[in-house]
């Protein structure tokens, strides 16, 4: 969020022409406070859905879902435009499948899935955000139940976008369902900082593939540490923001351009923006395992021609 504009090199003006407008993003997650930057001058809040606790109204135990949100779609408005997501008109579908923990169980992501791909026409759902993971103890990790509901969202039309994973920098160390060939899956391009997680100093922690499959993964990587975003009440800093750290932020950024880069080309299908992602991506000369194609640059993939892609 914040000046995450800037980070990940896209020039204001051109950002500001495209906002994300009534595109879709669903959002697995510990859920979502009703912030302000979601709500006013309306709420683009359009769905919540509580997997957990099946409560009804929006809230959020953790925080994290609601730091999400923020990268995808905050518009500042707390912070008079200091701290803005990516595609601040972008609307959020949000599913609480963690508790208040960060823990949570297969079965709830399973069934978020489905909700979201029973109400991707009704909420013009094009993306779906999972900053979630869990490490695969499937032989053949792409039969597992997990991965084969992702594919059937990227199957319905629906861009996936799933994180890596903190478990770097060992090979084979991306979470499922990251590890799905279709998905795009996101690495923290700034990953040799510093970070505290989960009470622990750690570097190098974005997930490295390939998979067991040897598939090449992650697909691209953006900046995940320190990111400052939407925070609720009694989490972080009184101001309404705080920062955090992990693939789980650099995964929104990377939704949040592909919302900006849909309200461009609507018509787009997943398939074609995820080769615009590679083909626009900065090769920052890592290995493959660890970079994917390379870093998230969003002012190229916003000038990217409308080439309709043979893939």
């Amino acid at each position: 969020m914040h000046q995450s504009r800037k980070v990940i090199h896209a020039d204001r003006p051109l950002l500001q022409s495209y906002t994300g407008k009534s595109i879709g993003v669903a959002v697995l997650d510990t859920g979502v406070f009703p912030h302000e930057d979601f709500i006013l001058p309306s709420n683009r809040i359009v769905a919540f859905r509580d997997f957990v606790h099946h409560r009804s109204e929006c809230y959020d135990d953790n925080g994290h879902g609601t730091h999400v949100c923020g990268i995808i779609a905050g518009n500042g408005k707390h912070s008079d435009g200091q701290y803005q997501g990516i595609a601040p008109e972008a609307h959020l579908i949000v599913g609480k499948v963690l508790d208040s923990s960060g823990n949570g169980s297969i079965s709830h992501i399973l069934k978020a899935i489905r909700w979201v791909i029973d109400h991707k026409s009704h909420h013009n759902i094009r993306i779906l955000n999972i900053s979630v993971g869990s490490e695969s103890t499937d032989v053949d990790e792409e039969k597992s139940i997990l991965v084969q509901s992702v594919n059937a969202a990227w199957d319905n039309g629906i861009v996936v976008v799933v994180a890596a994973g903190n478990n770097g920098p060992k090979r084979m160390s991306v979470t499922s369902p990251g590890i799905s060939r279709k998905v795009i899956t996101v690495g923290s391009s700034d990953d040799y900082k510093t970070i505290l997680l989960g009470g622990n100093r750690i570097h190098n922690y974005s997930g490295r593939g390939p998979t067991k499959r040897m598939i090449l993964k992650p697909d691209i990587v953006a900046p995940g540490s320190n990111i400052i975003s939407c925070s609720p009440p009694g989490f972080g800093k009184t101001s309404g923001y705080t920062a955090r750290s992990g693939t789980s932020m650099a995964t929104p950024i990377v939704s949040g351009a592909i919302a900006l880069l849909l309200d461009k080309y609507p018509s787009l299908t997943n398939e074609e923006v995820k080769h615009y992602l590679q083909s626009t991506a900065t090769d920052l000369h890592l290995p493959r395992t660890q970079q994917g194609y390379g870093l998230l640059n969003v002012e190229k993939l916003l000038q990217a021609p409308e080439i309709r892609s043979t893939l």
